[in-house]
């Protein structure tokens, strides 16, 4: 009987790796180098394991007969999984902009911080408003629509009418 080690390698998913030409995969990545659909030229796409969806396409070099592609290697790999790892950081730090914004305010009560978070049902989106005070402690929350345009304007308002859902 063999001890599964979690700490050998030889067991693990990343044993599939994969080191060709057109074909890099490793470190939970793969690298596809494709024929541009675009043009004559040749393209190379990142996909996280497990992803249905590329996370990233790029234009690849030509090889020396300026015919086919120039072969994948370990610093091209490597150079490809950070901006890949990049652009997939900034695109969720992005997502999370749009569905998480807050504003603080002053108040004869003192500082109320508000924040909207949305959640991107596909069927029924809503977005919930809640007011902080400056301990942390939940003053109120209630449900809004997900455009509601949050701003020191609306989330004055929305204390003054004493967290009435705003229409």
């Amino acid at each position: 009987m063999q001890d599964i080690d979690s700490n050998n390698d030889t067991l693990s998913p990343d044993n599939d790796a994969i080191h060709d030409a057109r074909l890099w995969r490793d470190e939970g990545w793969t690298a596809r180098v494709i024929k541009n659909e675009d043009d004559d030229g040749w393209a190379v796409e990142m996909s996280r394991d497990g992803e249905r969806e590329p996370a990233l396409i790029g234009p690849w070099t030509m090889g020396r007969d300026k015919k086919n592609p120039k072969p994948l290697d370990k610093s091209a790999f490597n150079t490809l999984v950070k901006t890949a790892s990049e652009f997939i950081r900034r695109s969720e730090q992005q997502l999370h902009a749009q569905l998480h914004k807050h504003v603080t305010i002053d108040t004869a009560g003192g500082r109320i911080k508000v924040t909207l978070d949305i959640v991107p049902d596909d069927d029924f989106p809503y977005a919930d408003l809640t007011a902080w005070d400056e301990m942390g402690d939940m003053l109120a929350k209630v449900q809004a629509a997900p455009n509601y345009q949050l701003n020191a304007d609306s989330a004055q308002r929305w204390v003054a009418s004493g967290y009435r859902r705003p229409g």
